[in-house]
């Protein structure tokens, strides 16, 4: 059974916890966490591109000109596809359906298997419990410096004005992304965090492979591992 360290906000480890291995030792199977992405995505495909058909474009209600006798081509509308400012034949239509479904005990192993490869990996950070008193994205910053997943280095000022060398500016961008797990929503935490790049908050009963793989690092709370077993363990 995998163990793992829980931490206050202050960067402390508080006590050590067995974590449940329905959720965090499931064998991970590489082709189930693809079809579970690929169906995600495509699902939240927007339908955007549509071109107008011969039934759809303005005009075109009076034949052009009679059948015969004109000695030219014999055509009914000025809709056709064949002349300018017509129809389009084949084009892109918003009637398309991109959407792939999938069985939903199989989707919720694929999001255990992206918990359990974190939890492998020493992924996971724990934490007692996330809260704010104030909205300070500060403060937040300073809850993520505790636990470090970011740089507690600080920019040098000059002139009022902080100036970031080459080898600052290659750290920030090597920053470690972290999905933050809650257990309910919070607006002090929701909007402290938004603002901070590299992270991303959702909610436990709404977690998805993507989000899980995409980032780096996970951080959650002991209570959210509670809404993830009566989520997705059934």
């Amino acid at each position: 059974m995998i163990k793992a360290n829980v931490y206050n906000t202050s960067g402390e480890v508080v006590k050590e916890l067995e974590l449940n291995p329905a959720i965090f030792e499931v064998k991970v199977k590489p082709e189930l966490v693809t079809q579970a992405i690929i169906t995600l995505q495509a699902n939240s495909r927007q339908v955007l591109a549509h071109t107008k058909d011969k039934s759809e474009v303005r005009g075109g209600g009076k034949k052009p000109w009679k059948q015969k006798g004109t000695g030219r081509a014999r055509h009914g509308s000025i809709r056709s596809p064949l002349w300018r400012g017509g129809g389009i034949t084949f084009g892109p239509t918003k009637e398309r359906n991109f959407s792939i479904k999938m069985n939903k005990k199989a989707n919720r192993k694929a999001i255990l298997m992206g918990l359990s490869d974190k939890a492998a990996n020493d992924r996971i950070i724990l934490v007692d419990k996330i809260e704010l008193t104030a909205v300070k994205t500060k403060k937040f910053f300073e809850i993520l410096r505790n636990l470090n997943l970011r740089s507690k280095k600080k920019l040098n000022k000059k002139d009022d004005k902080i100036k970031i060398d080459a080898k600052d500016k290659k750290k920030k961008e090597s920053e470690k992304s972290i999905l933050v797990v809650m257990p309910k929503k919070d607006q002090n935490i929701w909007r402290a965090a938004k603002n901070i790049s590299k992270l991303n908050l959702i909610l436990a009963d709404s977690l998805n492979v993507l989000d899980i793989v995409k980032y780096q690092y996970i951080l959650m709370s002991v209570d959210s591992i509670a809404e993830i077993e009566k989520t997705f363990i059934k």
